[in-house]
């Protein structure tokens, strides 16, 4: 009789036991144990385990000996490392920019580490690796919170108009609230919001969009809307109507509103 093959918890509590005391899970496996979504299907069992330790790799156990063991987090009943950590270790090993993209901005979009966690994480680990993840994060260091706001920045660069500022509340001159653009150019007023139409659609949200814009047109604040799949499939075309936007943003009196982070 065949036995059968080990189940992912398993392969994780066996590589525990080969890295011995002190060691944690970490890269896709320990995010899945965080809950995030937007990985790659995780293989390997990637451990951290103290560098004085002699255990290698071997099988499905990945070992990587390393001088700055990390706090273990414990995570339905297993040590993981923290995502910031988490994350960028499994990064390391991934040659798809959207891949790793998207593990960044989820972990910073849904709260679990900041950019600026991920910045000093870099810096100190292993450089190996580090190329993607390093491209990838500076958009959420200049305050991208998605895939998609990552896309948008990368675009608003290439435009060569006077930096934005993302995801910053904007107020009218009572004090109100108006909406938080995905970015915003504080010198004209001007909003660029990259809405998606699966999202903007449906029900509830296509009243909060319509009711939105109703706030930026009672404000005098000029909004550009673009679907995020032309952000790919049309840069160019993007990149002519904000610069047009913006012309015309500056072609007529700034109104009285203002933003805070």
């Amino acid at each position: 009789m065949r036995p059968a093959d080990p189940t992912d918890e398993q392969r994780l509590r066996a590589g525990l036991l080969r890295g011995g005391e002190r060691s944690m899970i970490t890269g896709l496996w320990a995010l899945r144990r965080h809950g995030l979504r937007q990985l790659p299907e995780p293989d390997d069992v990637h451990l951290l385990v103290p560098h004085e330790r002699e255990v290698t790799s071997s099988g499905f156990a990945l070992v990587e000996r390393t001088t700055r063991l990390p706090t273990a987090l414990t995570r339905d009943g297993l040590p993981v490392a923290p995502v910031h950590r988490a994350v960028l270790d499994g990064a390391r090993r991934i040659r798809d920019f959207d891949a790793v993209q998207a593990m960044l901005a989820e972990a910073v979009q849904r709260k679990r580490c900041t950019p600026e966690q991920l910045d000093r994480e870099l810096s100190r680990g292993s450089q190996r690796g580090s190329a993607l993840p390093r491209r990838a994060l500076q958009a959420l260091l200049g305050g991208a919170e998605s895939v998609a706001e990552a896309d948008a920045w990368e675009i608003w660069k290439l435009s060569g108009l006077p930096a934005a500022e993302w995801n910053v509340s904007v107020f009218d001159r009572e004090g109100g609230y108006i909406s938080k653009p995905d970015a915003w150019c504080e010198d004209v007023a001007f909003a660029w919001e990259i809405d998606s139409r699966s999202y903007h659609e449906d029900g509830d949200h296509f009243a909060a969009t319509l009711a939105r814009n109703a706030r930026y047109s009672a404000a005098g604040i000029i909004c550009l809307q673009t679907l995020p799949m032309r952000l790919r499939t049309e840069p160019g075309k993007v990149i002519t109507e904000l610069r047009d936007t913006y012309a015309t943003a500056c072609a007529r009196p700034r109104p009285p509103v203002t933003c805070r982070p």
